[in-house]
């Protein structure tokens, strides 16, 4: 599939992998973030769909001291199924007229898909939604990520998005909210690798980099990098 992806796409596709041990996010993402060679790293997760002016929205924002948090809009289950490859590449599925037609049930968070320019920039800006890092529509600048050594390989599901977030504040980034510009759609899916053990262990990690104002993960990405990526 990645072959076939390869050759349709006019994208670039470097495809980073790992075998199967259960909910590894961080380590995956450390990996990927190892290959990357720009400057600036966009990131999204495989169970969104991102707009087609997803990428051109947070380069559009970017800038040095901030880091960005998108927005998403959130699908059932029903919904998520009916989604096809040419609903995507048409980009039809973030029609509301398509949705409703597909059995989604409008309310007020319908918003997102309707904002553009000016109008999404001044919701971006009256947003009482906490900035975090989100890991379906963020990004910010390479070097940021590498100063505070990734994310927490030694979390699992459950929050490690945010506490890399809370490490790039203590780093002295600011979080900047672009949720009505950046926006990608969230497929609905079974959640197996949820447990409770985990989402306890995280909480405690995440609660002592907030009051010790960690700002480097001690399980990260340094362990991938080489010599001369290294800062």
């Amino acid at each position: 599939m990645i072959d076939r992806m390869r050759v349709e796409s006019e994208i670039p596709i470097k495809h980073v992998w790992q075998r199967d041990d259960g909910f590894q996010k961080s380590r995956i993402l450390n990996k990927a973030i190892a290959a990357t060679e720009g400057e600036y790293v966009i990131f999204t997760d495989g169970d969104c769909i991102p707009r087609n002016d997803f990428v051109a929205q947070h380069l559009r924002f970017a800038e040095k001291g901030c880091y960005l948090s998108g927005g998403y809009f959130k699908l059932p289950m029903d919904v998520s199924k009916a989604i096809t490859k040419d609903d995507i590449v048409s980009q039809r599925a973030f029609d509301l007229g398509w949705l409703k037609d597909a059995g989604f049930k409008t309310n007020h968070k319908a918003l997102k898909l309707i904002a553009k320019g000016r109008f999404a920039d001044f919701l971006n800006r009256i947003s009482r939604t906490r900035t975090t890092w989100n890991g379906h529509s963020a990004s910010c600048h390479r070097e940021h990520i590498v100063a505070v050594n990734g994310f927490n390989e030694n979390m699992q599901y459950g929050g490690q998005d945010c506490e890399f977030g809370y490490r790039l504040v203590h780093l002295g980034l600011e979080g900047k909210r672009i949720r009505y510009s950046a926006i990608c759609l969230h497929l609905d899916h079974s959640r197996g690798y949820s447990t409770l053990e985990t989402r306890l262990k995280n909480r405690e990690i995440s609660a002592y980099t907030k009051k010790h104002k960690v700002v480097r993960s001690p399980l990260g990405l340094d362990q991938y990098l080489n010599e001369d990526t290294r800062s």
